[in-house]
This record gives structure tokens, C-alpha cells and sequence, in this order.
């Protein structure tokens, strides 16, 4: 059986290189998540993106930049991810965030949840 549920994602958009107290920020987010029990985080690296600078940042053979986009997405139920909105903007003030309602499906969970 396949169980489905509401639950809503967050996906928070920063560099690869922008820090949070001399380590990397994706990293101290994924942590901090986690210490939150959060119910599930991803960190993603992006081959190729830029932000509101409009500085382009890609992955090529002849220059691997180690600048690169990421994208941690997150889901949970959404009143947790709206507990988390303020302190991750405090952690990461200026990254992109954005909220979306999604359904989670669990393929062979064996308990229907809606």
C-alpha cells in the first residue's frame, strides 16, 4: 500500500563558498537541521546557476569552480518548517528561500494517512 501525506518543503539557495562562523554554511544549516530533528534535509551542489548578482557560476573541465550553487531541501510537516523559517534567516541572512506545499508519498508503508 502507499501512504501519502501533506507536508511542506523549504529550500534554502546559497553559495558554496559563504560561511557560517569560518565553516561552510550549507553544512552548519544540514547540522543545526538535524540537532532540530528536523524529518529530512538534502544538500545539493548545482553545475551551474548565478543569483541576484548575475554572476554565472558553472562546472567545466577547464575551470572546476569551487563556487558553486546549493540547494538544502527540506520537508517536514508545516508547522515545523514555519518554526524554522526566522532562525535559518538568522543563520543564512542572505540566502533565498522558498516554501512550497508538497505530498509525501511512503510506496509500501502499509498504513494509508489520509
Amino acid at each position: 500500500m502507499i501512504s501519502t501525506g501533506k507536508a511542506s518543503q523549504l529550500t534554502i539557495y546559497l553559495g558554496e563558498t559563504d560561511q557560517h562562523h569560518h565553516r561552510a554554511m550549507y553544512m552548519a544549516i544540514i547540522e543545526w537541521l538535524r540537532a532540530q530533528k528536523i524529518a529530512g534535509a538534502t544538500a545539493t551542489r548545482g553545475i551551474a546557476g548565478f543569483g541576484a548578482s548575475s554572476h554565472l557560476h558553472t562546472a567545466n573541465i577547464l575551470r572546476l569552480s569551487m563556487d558553486m550553487p546549493i540547494a538544502i531541501t527540506i520537508v517536514d510537516l508545516p508547522e515545523r518548517i514555519d518554526s524554522i523559517i526566522a532562525p535559518l534567516a538568522e543563520i543564512a541572512p542572505n540566502a533565498m528561500m522558498t516554501v512550497h506545499q508538497v505530498e509525501v508519498v511512503r510506496p509500501g508503508t502499509g498504513v494509508k494517512r489520509d
